[in-house]
Formats: structure tokens, sequence, C-alpha cells
């Protein structure tokens, strides 16, 4: 598991936060300039949102992104593994090397109930407790 979230699942789950806020469609210089990030990546940010069928993008002068699911009810985790792919691969936080029970290096067992504590707290946030600002 990564200890980072990418600069693109942080993006992504603070614009679900800010559509699910709006009564309007979003266009992406708007998203853009509430998220501190240029139009050009918006596309990029929301692609993952769009495949997942949270979020629609309506092309044109009028178009922009908007949501097609009530997005209260997804958890943080969720977006960053439709953003990032999944959480658990496999691989030892230590070594470039596949690691479970079987196969473990020293940080197996502390590193396990880190990734289970951290895994927990964020498929229990929900967007709906995220703070207003994002």
């Amino acid at each position: 598991m990564r200890l980072e979230i990418t600069q693109r699942a942080d993006l992504a789950v603070r614009a679900l936060a800010l559509l699910r806020r709006s009564p309007l469609r979003l266009k992406s210089a708007d998203l853009a300039a509430a998220l501190g990030t240029t139009a050009g990546f918006v596309p990029q940010v929301m692609a993952p949102l769009v495949r997942a069928g949270w979020v629609r993008s309506v092309p044109g002068p009028t178009g922009g992104y908007e949501p097609v699911v009530v997005l209260d009810g997804l958890s943080v985790l969720e977006v960053v593994e439709q953003v990032d792919g999944p959480t658990e691969t496999g691989r030892c936080v230590v070594a470039d090397r596949p690691c479970d029970t079987a196969n473990p290096c020293v940080m197996h067992v502390a590193w396990g109930h880190a990734r289970r504590e951290l895994v927990a707290s964020l498929s229990g946030l929900s967007l709906a407790a995220l703070p207003v600002t994002a």
C-alpha cells in the first residue's frame, strides 16, 4: 500500500465534494479555479470519475461536469481507489518484492495494522462528511 494520496486523487475527492454541493453543472475552468489546478488537468482528474459512472461530462459551451448519482454515500477510499487503483498491492513497503504472512518483512505486522486502520478511516469517511471548503 502506498503512503501517499496522489495529487490527482486529492483533486478528485475535492472535485466531488464541490459537485455534490453545486446546484449547477461546473465547467472545467471553474473546477480548476476552485481546486487550484489547471483547466488542462481537470479532464485527467475527472476521467476516472466519469468511468465509474459517478459524474457525467457534458461537452459544448454550456457543458461541464455534473453528478449522475448521489455522491453523499461515496467514501474517500472508494474515490482514491477509483483514481489511483487498489490500495493493497501485495508489495512490501521495505523492499521491492511480494510480502505476505508466508514471506513477511520486518515491518509486515506493524504495516498490516497501520494499513487496516487507514483503510477503515478512509472507508468510513463519506464525501458528505468532508468540510465545506474544498
